[in-house]
């Protein structure tokens, strides 16, 4: 943990249309840390990785990723991100390496063919994520947490110094979950920076170094044991915290 802020978050409101999906959020994620985002469906989670990721530009405030806007730490592949099962197009024909590959589109010069180097980072990160064997299967033809991996790979391969996982353990195996994790703690161990949204609350302590608790605004942020209590847990989930333990 270098203590240097990775991400820095400053009032950011976001609106859809009469929506009110974030208000005034502000946050400092340090680098070298797994920072769990936690809330409920609908609390903000995802709008705030597009936020932070420049997929949209908030209606006030300001991102910074290591001290550049989004759009910029986008450019020089310092973001990596892993999006929720919904948003991706898995009828679309495309082979698990060829997803991990694009990890290297920044890499690779305007014509994008691929040099040794590439090939051999895609190689790696199928191996970390066990992929090897599934590298020419169809990206749709994949299990849910094999899919999941498959993104994972992508970041890894990509290099970037801060990943953005959103509900990266919804829907998979435990298998791919413990691969999952695995690898996040290699990345960490490396120096990244990670931020995983989950709703999934029992898996945080054991995985986050630090936690933030979203409803719209930032209820409360702090190491897991400090943001999980009963009194907090109840002001964003109406759950006790008895309820979340493993």
């Amino acid at each position: 943990m270098t203590g240097e802020p990775a991400v820095r978050v400053n009032g950011v409101t976001v609106r859809y249309g009469d929506v009110l999906a974030l208000d005034r959020v502000d946050l400092t994620v340090p680098g070298g840390v797994i920072c769990g985002l936690l809330g409920t469906n609908g609390s903000g989670k995802s709008t705030l990785f597009k936020a932070m990721t420049g997929m949209i530009a908030p209606l006030n405030g300001t991102v910074a990723i290591n001290g550049l806007t989004p759009s910029k730490a986008r450019r020089r592949g310092l973001v990596g991100y892993v999006p929720q099962a919904e948003q991706v197009d898995w009828a679309f024909p495309v082979r698990v390496a060829d997803v991990v590959m694009m990890g290297r589109y920044g890499h690779m010069g305007p014509t994008r063919r691929p040099r040794n180097a590439d090939r051999a980072a895609v190689a790696e990160a199928l191996a970390r994520t066990d992929l090897t064997d599934l590298a020419d299967r169809q990206i749709g033809a994949l299990s849910g947490g094999q899919r999941k991996r498959a993104f994972v790979a992508r970041g890894i391969a990509q290099g970037a110094d801060v990943f953005f996982l959103d509900e990266p353990f919804a829907g998979v195996d435990k298998r791919s979950e413990a691969t999952i994790v695995a690898v996040l703690r290699e990345m960490r161990a490396a120096g990244r920076t990670l931020i995983v949204s989950t709703h999934d609350l029992a898996s945080v302590p054991g995985l986050c170094d630090e936690a933030v608790l979203l409803q719209q605004h930032v209820v409360a942020r702090g190491t897991p044991a400090e943001v999980l209590t009963p009194e907090r847990l109840m002001q964003a989930f109406g759950l006790d915290e008895r309820r979340v333990a493993p």
